[in-house]
């Protein structure tokens, strides 16, 4: 449980820390590329060495892709996988153009060296393996790019988006490979050799270890299973999940997990839910709104149903706080994340604003009135309509509520627009952006 005495005092909050060891990361990998290229990146003629150029940068833009998709829980903890999956998309649509660059400027340079046309020039590389390769993953880059854009990304099934999204592996051993066939990039010099060797093995260490063998040996450790199913409304329900030595599960309040449910849907389908309960080493709980067919059908699994569970991720958790007061902010069945919280809160100076349209709607709101009242702190359930006269979330209704709100740890959970909305007032308010926490639980 956290104690008062892990409010964080002085010393650089952990997000800082992360973000400092990911600057200074690409900071020093690009001034080797840099010293690589000016020392030994002349190509058969300018074009071509410009080509090179943006080649070598496309390398370490995938390579950051896979780090920052790799899971790996020192990030994860620290930054969160919803600002991680931002990072990953803006890192991606760069990589788009330098990839597309690089693929264009050398099928010229070689079209110019020949003195031949650029189609001609294009069939004749694709008949050499490092240059088809090379071809293949400049290929998956651009469907992946074009799929991830907003307007296509929302007209497709979440299922659809993502299967296409795992040709991105097939892009990485690709480019790999294509990249080992070039000797001018690998064998430039022994120093180069062992960079790219090293960077490499680091990208898919970080991958296989993240995403495949963590999982693989916490859930074959722990055993997961469906310990209970007890509905909370006529379209909410909480599932406990047990298993063996969850006292070592590394969960913290706050976090979510990546669920499957093996006999329940198809096993490649998964749902992001977060712990709705404090860990207490013996079970988890997980509480869902029925709004898809996989959150839907949670209410029939069956006490002993094997539970696969990816996780936990997430940095909305108490390691981030700076002050002893705490405002928590839940809307909808965003509140689940923050009866764990409220849960895990020692100090008894809390106050919790919980929106929903109507009281009927309130989700776990008993369990929110008892830790409340043993806590001594307020609740406020704030119900209505937005626009029609309810506001709750501008700069003077919250200091109203919440007259010392500068002078506490702020953790928001809600639906997009309220989340903007409260984090607005809270700039208007003055509160530090180091008090404030929030976190889109999201796969996409």
């Amino acid at each position: 449980m956290a104690t008062s005495a892990q409010v964080r005092r002085g010393a650089l909050s952990p997000v800082v820390q992360a973000r400092l060891a990911l600057w200074a990361f690409l900071v020093v990998n690009v001034a080797i590329l840099e010293i690589l290229f000016f020392t030994s990146g002349t190509g058969k003629n300018d074009i071509l060495t410009v080509a090179k150029f943006f080649g070598l940068h496309a390398a370490l833009l995938l390579i950051c892709q896979l780090l920052l998709v790799a899971r790996l829980p020192w990030l994860d903890r620290r930054i969160g996988m919803d600002r991680l999956t931002v990072w990953h998309r803006w890192i991606g649509f760069t990589m788009f153009w330098t990839v597309l660059t690089h693929a264009t400027i050398v099928v010229l340079g070689y079209a110019t060296l020949d003195d031949v046309s650029m189609a001609k020039t294009f069939l004749a590389l694709a008949g050499v393996p490092a240059s088809l390769l090379g071809m293949l993953a400049a290929a998956i880059v651009v469907l992946i790019a074009a799929v991830s854009i907003r307007y296509v990304r929302r007209k497709l099934r979440y299922e659809v988006w993502h299967g296409l999204h795992m040709l991105l592996y097939v892009a990485l051993s690709s480019a790999f490979v294509h990249q080992l066939l070039e000797t001018t990039t690998f064998k430039s010099s022994t120093f180069a050799t062992i960079y790219w060797w090293a960077l490499w093995s680091l990208a898919f260490g970080s991958l296989l270890a993240g995403r495949i063998v963590m999982p693989v040996w916490r859930n074959a450790y722990h055993r997961f299973r469906v310990a209970a199913v007890v509905p909370e409304a006529h379209n909410v329900v909480s599932v406990h999940v047990t298993g063996r030595h969850l006292e070592k599960l590394p969960a913290r309040a706050g976090q979510f997990s990546i669920w499957r449910f093996p006999g329940h849907r198809h096993w490649w389908l998964a749902n992001p839910f977060s712990l709705s309960a404090a860990p207490n080493g013996r079970s988890l709980r997980l509480t869902a709104k029925a709004v898809g067919s996989g959150s839907a059908g949670l209410r029939h699994l069956k006490p002993g149903t094997r539970v696969f569970m990816e996780g936990p991720y997430g940095s909305f958790t108490a390691r981030h706080r700076t002050r002893h007061g705490i405002l928590l902010i839940a809307g909808g069945v965003g509140v689940t994340p923050i009866r764990a919280l409220l849960e895990e809160d020692p100090t008894g100076n809390v106050v919790v604003l919980y929106r929903v349209r109507d009281e009927s709607e309130a989700v776990l709101l008993r369990e929110l009135r008892h830790l409340v009242g043993v806590r001594r702190g307020r609740l406020h359930l704030l119900t209505g309509r937005t626009g029609q006269g309810a506001r709750p979330f501008e700069p003077d209704a919250l200091r109203y509520l919440v007259p010392d709100i500068a002078e506490r740890d702020v953790y928001v959970c809600g639906p997009p627009a309220m989340t903007a909305a409260v984090e607005k007032a809270l700039r208007a308010l003055g509160v530090p952006r180091s008090q404030v926490h929030a976190e889109k639980f999201s796969l996409a």
